[in-house]
């Protein structure tokens, strides 16, 4: 079994679930991805400030999955944005990874204190595009105001914007957005982990009763029952994992479908409350760091 697609605004196809490795350590990260591939994904989500982005190369090369059957997706860290230093970091990454193109690349935070950077970075992002060495370039974490401040100067409209969306927190005017303009949103945190990081809650996505009665109804977990309603709204979702059996369980998601009514009582959990940091808060005195070189 293999992943729907999802056609981008450029006409590339992208699988609709893939495997995120953020926060996966290096060391176990090539043989999540080679479980990945061995389980039907063809999608693999990783970043330049993961730092595992070497890990993820080799897990693709120990699959054997030819190049062209795998979407690679990574991001580029603030700290090398800037039109030279965003094209170099294409470079870096390409390397790690062990390929000449890459899929998808993405600015990975919008730098609003900065944007003129992120202006320029994004520019190096078109460059790379038109040369043909990435089929399609996006944004993640970008919000409103972002958005319109980029679609302002831009030549090509991001194909995606990657974002913290799961039942608790949906960010339904951004996704308005986004189908307004042609940009796909793709989920980080699909499943909730998010509200699970931090201990001492009593309630989390994976024990929330409403998800746990519907995937009773269904024979599935919570996770799977997120993961579908992902599908069937039409966003691309990359949950994360390094175990073999949950990566397996966030694959088996293809043989069931939620019911109207279960679609919208599970988007009746909004909370409105944003689990990871606020992308305003990203600023190069706070988190600026070096990505080393391949």
């Amino acid at each position: 079994m293999t992943s729907p697609s999802l056609t981008l605004n450029n006409g590339v196809q992208m699988p609709a679930l893939g495997l995120g490795v953020f926060q996966s350590p290096p060391d176990e990260t090539a043989a999540a991805v080679e479980a990945a591939i061995r389980t039907g994904y063809c999608l693999i989500d990783t970043a330049a400030a993961y730092g595992n982005e070497r890990e993820v190369g080799e897990g693709l090369r120990r699959s054997g999955l030819a190049r062209d059957d795998v979407f690679i997706e990574t991001k580029v860290w603030i700290s090398d944005y800037g039109y030279d230093a965003t094209l170099h970091a294409f470079d870096k990454s390409a390397r790690k990874l062990g390929v000449e193109r890459l899929d998808l690349l993405l600015l990975h935070q919008p730098l609003p204190s900065e944007f003129q950077r992120t202006l320029d970075a994004y520019r190096a992002l078109e460059k790379l595009l038109a040369d043909g060495r990435v089929r399609a370039i996006g944004v993640s974490n970008f919000m409103p105001g972002h958005l319109g401040r980029l679609l302002g100067v831009a030549k090509v409209v991001p194909a995606v914007n990657q974002i913290e969306v799961h039942p608790y927190f949906q960010q339904a005017e951004l996704q308005r957005l986004h189908a307004k303009h042609g940009i796909l949103t793709q989920a980080w945190s699909p499943i909730g982990g998010i509200t699970a990081y931090f201990g001492g809650k009593e309630r989390t996505s994976f024990n929330d009763p409403t998800l746990l009665a519907i995937g009773r109804e269904h024979g599935k977990s919570a996770a799977q029952v997120m993961l579908r309603w992902h599908l069937q709204q039409g966003r691309s979702a990359i949950p994360k994992s390094v175990k073999p059996a949950r990566i397996a369980e966030n694959f088996d998601v293809f043989g069931f479908a939620l019911t109207r009514e279960q679609l919208a009582a599970i988007d009746a959990l909004e909370t409105g409350a944003r689990g990871g940091p606020d992308p305003d808060s990203i600023t190069l005195a706070t988190y600026g760091r070096a990505i080393p070189e391949a």
